[in-house]
C-alpha cells in the first residue's frame, strides 16, 4: 500500500459556441428582466459568514435565498463545523435538524446519514450538485476539510437530481479557486482511535488576470496501542480557475485519497452486554472482536472534473459540469454474531471484500430569467447523466470464539472465502425544468417538473424503469422577513436487487407535503426554520414469506414530523444553532403483520440540539479576555429499535460537547471535547445481534494560521 499523496495534475482544453431563439406571438410580449435580489453563484457555494449561509444551488439549482425554497434547507458553513471539532463529513450534521448522523458509531470509512428517518448514505450524497452514488462497497469518501459548506435538502428531492432518497439528500460542496489569496495551514492531536495527528493546508492565488489555483490537502495519522496496525490517511484536492474571457469560467477539480486503517472497536456486539448488562455486565467500548494482522481496510480513489460557465448577451447562462470518479476498497475482518458456547464468549466469523468502482457523472443547464406581465420567471431547463459501475467480490469464512472479557488474539486461525465478481452497472439519464416566478410584492411560485429513464444491468439481470417527478411550491415574502411556504413533491429512487424469481426491484415510489415558516430577522442576522411534513415511501423491499433470505416490494413506511431549526448571532458575539425534531415514523405495510403500526429501526422519532459560542473582545473585562470564545452544545438522540417488531429498545441519550479557542491576529489554537462526560451508551442496533457503540470522550487540540 503506498503512503503518500500522489501529485494531480491537469490539462483541459474547451470550446463554447451556442445561440439561443425564443418564440414571440401578438398576444404575450417576453422581455428580459433582471432581478435584483437573485444573489450569484459565489453567494450559493462559497464560503459562509458566521452561521448564516446567503444563499444556496441545492434546493433549486439556481442561486436563491433559502426563504425562497419551499421546502426546508440547512446549510453548515466549514468555519461553523470545524469550530466544533468535526472531522468527518457526517459528524458536521450533529446539530442539523431532520439528520440522524453517525447511527453505527464512529465508523471512519462511511459517513452514515440518516434523513427524515430514511438511509441517505449510498443514494442520498451529492458532491457539487452530482451524486455519489454507491452500491455496497464502492462508495466514495469525502473528507470535510476540502469542502466550503454542507448543505441538507429534506424531503423528495427527484424532481432536481433524479432517482434519491426518499427523506431527503446531502450536498457538499468543495473549495475551489476563486481568484483571491489564501494561506492557511493547520495541525492538531486527538485522543481518537488511541491517539491520532494530523496537518492540514489550503493554498491558493491569483496567477495571472486569466488563471487562479486552489490546493487543500491533509494527512493523518493514527498510533494503535491494542496491537493492531497503525493507521493512516492522506488527501489532496487541487483546483484550477480560468476567466477565458469577460463571459466564460472554466474550473477544474481533482483529488486523490489513500486510506490504510484498521476497523475501529465495540462493533458487531450482541445487544446483551451493550444495551442491556449481561450476566458478566457489559463489554468495554474498547473491546475489538477482529484479529490483529489480519483486520484492513485500504481505499484508493480520484476523482477529475470540470465546471464551464458561461454568460450570454442575452441574460441567459449555461452551466455545464461533469466528473469521473474511480475507487478501489479492499478490507478483511473477523466479526462478531452473538454469544458462543459460554456466556462471554462471542462467536465469530470472517468476512473479506474487494470492490472497484466507476462513475461518471454530467448535468448541463441553461438558466435566465423572463417577465410576462406581472409575472418575473426564473426558469431553469437541463439534462443529467450518470453512468456508475461496480465490480465486487465478498465472502464469509469462519473464526474461533473470543472472551470478551478477557480477549486473546491469535488463538485460532481464520479462513477466508471470496466469491466470484459480481458487475453492476447503471446509467440513468434525465431531462428536468423549473420556473421561479415572482409576482405581486412577495409571492414565489416554484414548478419542476422532471422526466427519468433508468438502465440497471445487475449481474446479468437488466431492467428499464422511467419515472416521472414533480415539484410545486408557494410562498410568500413579508417585509419583516417572515415566508410561509407549502409545496407537494413526488419522487422515485431505483433498487438494486431481484426477486427470488429473478425480477429486477421496481423503484420506490411516494409524495411529500410540506409546509412551513422561515423567518430571516431584520434586526439580527439569523434564519429561523420551522416545518411539518407528510412522506409516504412505497415499493419497500419486505421479507419473502415463501422463500426464505429474499426480499418482495410489498412494504410501506410514512414519515411524518415537525423539524425546528434556528441559528445566526443573536446577541454581540453570541451565536448559535438550535434544532428540534419530532417524528411519526410508521410501517404501514409489511409482511410480517406483526410490523404494521410500529417504529423501523435505527431511526430516532425525536433528536435535539443546542450550541451556543461566545466570543470575548476588546470590549468586555478590560480586553483581557480578548480573542478568547468559548462554547458548549447539547445533543439529545431519542430512542431507537433494533428491529422492525420494536422487541429491542435503544434508549436515548444526551451527549455535551465543549469548545475552547483563542486567536490572535492570523493565528491561533482551539481545544475541543467531543462526549465531554464520556458517557457509555449503544449508537443503535440492527438485530439484536449486531450492536454499535457511540464514540466516548474525544480530546482535540489544533493549532492554525494564515499569512
Amino acid at each position: 500500500m503506498t503512503r503518500g499523496i500522489l501529485a494531480a495534475a491537469f490539462l483541459a482544453s474547451t470550446a463554447l459556441t451556442g445561440h439561443s431563439a425564443f418564440a414571440q406571438d401578438t398576444t404575450t410580449r417576453l422581455e428580459q428582466v433582471t432581478v435584483e435580489t437573485a444573489p450569484g453563484d459565489e453567494a450559493a457555494t462559497g464560503a459562509v459568514e458566521g452561521y448564516v449561509a446567503d444563499a444556496t444551488l441545492t434546493g433549486s439549482k439556481t442561486a436563491t435565498p433559502l426563504n425562497e425554497i419551499p421546502q426546508s434547507v440547512s446549510v453548515v458553513g466549514a468555519a461553523e463545523f470545524r469550530e466544533r471539532g468535526a472531522t468527518k463529513a457526517d459528524e458536521a450534521l450533529r446539530y442539523t435538524a431532520g439528520v440522524f448522523a453517525q447511527p453505527y458509531g464512529a465508523d471512519s470509512d462511511t459517513d452514515w446519514i440518516f434523513i427524515r428517518g430514511f438511509d441517505a448514505t449510498q443514494t442520498g450524497v451529492y458532491l457539487d450538485g452530482m451524486p455519489l452514488f454507491f452500491n455496497g462497497y464502492g462508495s466514495t469518501l469525502v473528507d470535510p476539510f476540502t469542502l466550503e459548506r454542507i448543505e441538507v435538502l429534506k424531503g423528495a428531492a427527484s424532481v432536481l437530481y433524479g432517482g434519491s432518497n426518499p427523506g431527503g439528500l446531502v450536498n457538499y460542496v468543495s473549495k475551489v479557486a476563486n481568484g483571491k489569496r489564501i494561506r492557511s495551514v493547520e495541525t492538531g492531536v486527538s485522543t481518537a482511535d488511541e491517539g491520532t495527528a494530523w496537518t492540514a493546508f489550503d493554498i491558493g492565488d491569483a496567477i495571472n488576470d486569466v488563471a487562479s489555483y486552489r490546493v487543500t490537502g491533509h494527512l493523518e495519522g493514527q498510533k494503535q496501542d491494542d496491537g493492531f496496525d497503525d493507521n493512516f490517511k492522506g488527501v489532496i484536492s487541487p483546483s484550477l480557475r480560468l476567466d477565458l474571457n469577460d463571459s466564460t469560467k472554466l474550473t477544474l477539480l481533482g483529488n486523490y485519497t489513500a486510506v490504510d486503517e484498521t476497523h475501529i472497536a465495540g462493533t458487531w456486539l450482541p445487544y446483551e452486554g451493550t444495551v442491556t448488562r449481561a450476566a458478566f455486565g457489559r463489554i468495554d467500548p474498547d473491546f475489538n472482536g477482529s484479529e490483529p494482522g489480519s483486520d484492513y481496510y485500504t481505499r484508493t480513489q480520484f476523482s477529475f472534473g470540470y465546471d464551464l460557465q458561461h454568460a450570454f448577451d442575452n441574460g441567459w447562462s449555461l452551466d455545464h459540469k461533469s466528473r469521473f470518479t474511480h475507487v478501489n476498497v479492499g478490507e478483511q475482518q473477523v466479526l462478531g454474531y452473538g454469544y458462543y458456547a459460554s456466556a462471554t464468549e462471542l462467536g465469530r466469523g470472517t468476512f473479506k471484500e474487494r470492490t472497484s468502482a466507476d462513475t461518471f457523472v454530467s448535468d448541463t443547464s441553461l438558466t435566465g430569467t423572463l417577465a410576462t406581465g406581472a409575472l418575473d420567471h426564473t426558469l431553469l431547463a437541463g439534462t443529467d447523466y450518470k453512468f456508475y459501475r461496480n465490480r465486487s467480490a465478498s465472502g464469509y469464512g469462519s473464526a474461533g470464539a473470543i472472551d470478551v472479557l478477557n480477549p486473546v488474539y491469535g488463538a485460532a486461525g481464520e479462513t477466508y472465502a471470496v466469491g466470484a465478481d459480481t458487475v453492476l452497472e447503471q446509467h440513468q439519464l434525465g431531462a428536468y425544468a423549473q420556473d421561479q416566478i415572482r409576482f405581486g410584492g412577495g409571492f414565489i411560485a416554484t414548478f419542476n417538473g422532471r422526466y427519468d429513464q433508468v438502465w440497471t444491468d445487475n449481474n446479468g439481470t437488466t431492467s428499464t424503469d422511467g419515472a416521472l417527478s414533480g415539484r410545486a411550491g408557494l410562498a410568500y415574502e413579508f417585509a419583516n422577513g417572515l415566508t410561509p411556504y407549502v409545496s407537494v413533491a413526488s419522487f422515485f429512487n431505483p433498487q438494486i436487487g431481484t426477486t427470488f424469481a429473478g425480477d429486477a426491484f421496481e423503484p420506490e415510489t411516494g409524495v411529500q407535503y410540506e409546509a412551513g415558516l422561515k423567518y430571516q430577522p431584520t434586526f439580527m442576522n439569523a434564519l429561523i426554520t420551522a416545518s411539518v411534513f407528510d412522506l409516504t415511501r412505497q415499493n419497500v423491499q419486505t421479507d419473502d414469506p415463501v422463500n426464505a433470505w429474499q426480499k418482495i416490494q410489498t412494504g410501506e413506511v410514512r414519515s411524518r414530523g415537525i423539524e425546528l431549526e434556528a441559528k445566526g448571532e443573536i446577541l454581540d458575539n453570541l451565536t448559535a444553532t438550535a434544532a428540534f425534531t419530532a417524528y411519526n415514523l410508521e410501517i404501514t405495510k409489511d409482511t410480517v403483520a406483526a410490523n404494521v403500526g410500529k417504529v423501523p429501526l435505527a431511526a430516532p422519532e425525536v433528536q435535539g440540539a443546542l450550541w451556543l459560542e461566545y466570543g470575548f473582545d476588546e470590549t468586555l473585562f478590560g480586553g483581557a479576555l480578548d480573542g478568547v470564545s468559548i462554547g458548549g452544545g447539547l445533543r439529545y438522540v431519542g430512542k431507537t429499535f433494533a428491529d422492525n417488531a420494536n422487541l429491542y429498545e435503544v434508549p436515548d441519550v444526551t451527549l455535551v460537547d465543549a469548545h475552547l479557542g483563542y486567536s490572535r491576529d492570523n493565528w491561533g489554537v482551539d481545544l475541543n471535547v467531543t462526549n465531554l462526560a464520556d458517557t457509555t451508551y449503544v449508537a443503535a442496533c440492527n438485530t439484536s445481534a449486531y450492536c454499535y457503540y457511540g464514540e466516548g470522550r474525544t480530546v482535540m487540540l489544533r493549532a492554525r494560521a494564515t499569512w
